[in-house]
């Protein structure tokens, strides 16, 4: 009985944080599970800049998705593991289908270096797409770049840093992220 009341209360609890986060200006689809401590960020300077979750999505405790100007977007069915981040300041986009696992990092933007008689933090953003396809795996603990493409099927090992595209398919692994071979 005491899981069945924990499962409900759970439920209901993921629900309330959907309301709120769609009271926010967050676009929320159907069956969406949101657990505990996850914190989702718009800006409002830009009001086309969004932040969209497809149907069927699960964002596990602890997941941070900032847009910081930006759009992100991520498609139906897809998980999102624990202490997550997401920041889409050039733009985020996850497809369908798409496993990410706990403690990756995706960053969509970099900072311009300048000589050394000025201040990075006073020089602009630059901003570079991430675009991730459909049915993506990426494991535990990766590291996804600015500027890059993720192709559809795409497999990245735990602990990979991706600096560069991955195509279609490929396995790729290591710091920076490597191709080893194809899904086949």
């Amino acid at each position: 009985m005491f899981v069945t009341i924990q499962k409900k209360k759970g439920v209901l609890l993921s629900l309330f944080r959907v309301i709120y986060f769609k009271c926010m200006g967050i676009k929320i689809g159907k069956n969406v599970l949101i657990a505990k401590n996850v914190l989702i960020e718009r800006t409002y300077y830009n009001q086309n800049k969004k932040v969209e979750i497809g149907n069927d999505v699960q964002l596990y405790n602890g997941v941070v998705i900032r847009n910081w100007g930006g759009y992100v977007s991520i498609g139906f069915n897809t998980f999102i593991g624990e202490y997550t981040i997401i920041y889409g300041h050039g733009n985020v986009l996850i497809g369908n289908n798409v496993l990410i696992s706990n403690h990756t990092t995706i960053v969509s933007s970099n900072h311009k270096i300048g000589g050394k008689d000025e201040y990075i933090r006073d020089l602009p953003d630059i901003l570079l797409p991430v675009n991730i396809g459909d049915d993506v795996w990426i494991g535990s603990g990766a590291r996804i770049m600015g500027g890059i493409k993720i192709g559809r099927g795409a497999v990245i090992g735990a602990g990979s840093v991706v600096t560069k595209s991955i195509p279609e398919y490929a396995i790729a692994v290591g710091n920076p992220a490597k191709v080893i071979r194809y899904r086949v």
